[in-house]
């Protein structure tokens, strides 16, 4: 049997829920899918999909296999529209990844006029607080909010986003405005897991000046960015999140900044693909479609100057 007919038979059973319907939505009957799937498990002594009498579902080994497959037969189509001198028209399937809120917030409007623009190509939006290693997990395009280290991936920086330490008026009308870093240490404190993994937070020593760490105590310790936003906005504590995630209640004044002189330098946002992806026709168009909106939008976002931190 032929191996990628038989990971398309698989794709299709994995998206579709089932081998009667991967059947279907390939014109195949559902016998030559099970043969299919049968073919892989053997290939590869996995188990890959769990069946039962009403769902099927993927294994560990088949969602690992599954992210595999699908980067194998995006690189087939893409390689067959070169060869078929089509690499100047986007086609296929573009696989996007971006953290949650940065995504709802700035990427889902270049994702809808990028497919405005281009009929011939679906998207596939992965919104995911974690690192995404893009090769391993077929990505075509990433939005990272971090220092990016030398690797063999292409990054154009956009932006930059600020670790905004915040409260409401109503806690700091009840308990003193911190003056600098180390006045944390008496006051109510919810970490954002993902801004500040540890109870030391980073700061500048002075406005200005090198960074440093200060030990905080939190009372509670969460995952979510709107979480922690909700607490500090009931009156409930500190927190420190990213600009970008507060900046309407920075504008409206239910948060205040707190000792923005004080901040760590901003952490650099980048649109990263791969150096083998750039005569990606698909690629390149959304790259060049994205860059200028992202730089524009991150060019309003409130620097430390601008900031009402009384």
């Amino acid at each position: 049997m032929d191996r990628i007919d038989a990971m398309v038979a698989f794709v299709a059973a994995a998206d579709a829920g089932g081998f009667s319907a991967a059947a279907r939505r390939l014109g195949r009957s559902p016998a030559s899918i099970t043969r299919a799937i049968a073919f892989l498990e053997e290939r590869t002594g996995a188990q890959l999909l769990r069946r039962t009498t009403r769902v099927t579902k993927l294994t560990e080994a088949g969602e690992h296999y599954l992210v595999a497959c699908r980067r194998i037969l995006a690189d087939l189509a893409e390689a067959d529209q070169l060869e078929a001198g089509e690499r100047a028209v986007p086609r296929g399937t573009l696989s996007v990844t971006a953290p949650v809120a940065f995504g709802r917030l700035h990427v889902r409007g270049p994702v809808d006029r990028f497919l405005e623009a281009h009929p011939d190509v679906k998207v596939r939006l992965l919104l995911l607080d974690r690192l995404v290693n893009i090769i391993d997990e077929g990505i075509d395009v990433a939005i990272r909010i971090a220092h990016m280290p030398d690797s063999s991936l292409t990054a154009v920086r956009v932006g930059e986003v600020h670790r905004v330490v915040c409260a409401s008026r109503e806690y700091l009308a009840r308990k003193r405005q911190p003056k600098e870093p180390a006045d944390l240490a008496s006051h109510d404190v919810i970490s954002f897991s993902q801004v500040t993994p540890s109870d030391q937070w980073a700061f500048a020593t002075r406005p200005g000046g090198k960074p440093g760490h200060v030990k905080v105590r939190p009372r509670m310790t969460v995952n979510s960015a709107d979480v922690a936003i909700g607490s500090a906005l009931e009156g409930r504590g500190v927190t420190c999140v990213l600009s970008y995630q507060i900046e309407r209640e920075l504008r409206d004044g239910s948060l205040m900044r707190i000792m923005p002189s004080f901040e760590p330098k901003p952490l650099p946002v980048h649109v990263v693909y791969a150096a083998a992806s750039a005569g990606s026709a698909k690629v390149r168009a959304f790259v060049d479609l994205a860059v200028p909106g992202l730089k524009a939008a991150l060019a309003r976002r409130l620097a430390p100057s601008s900031s009402r931190s009384r």
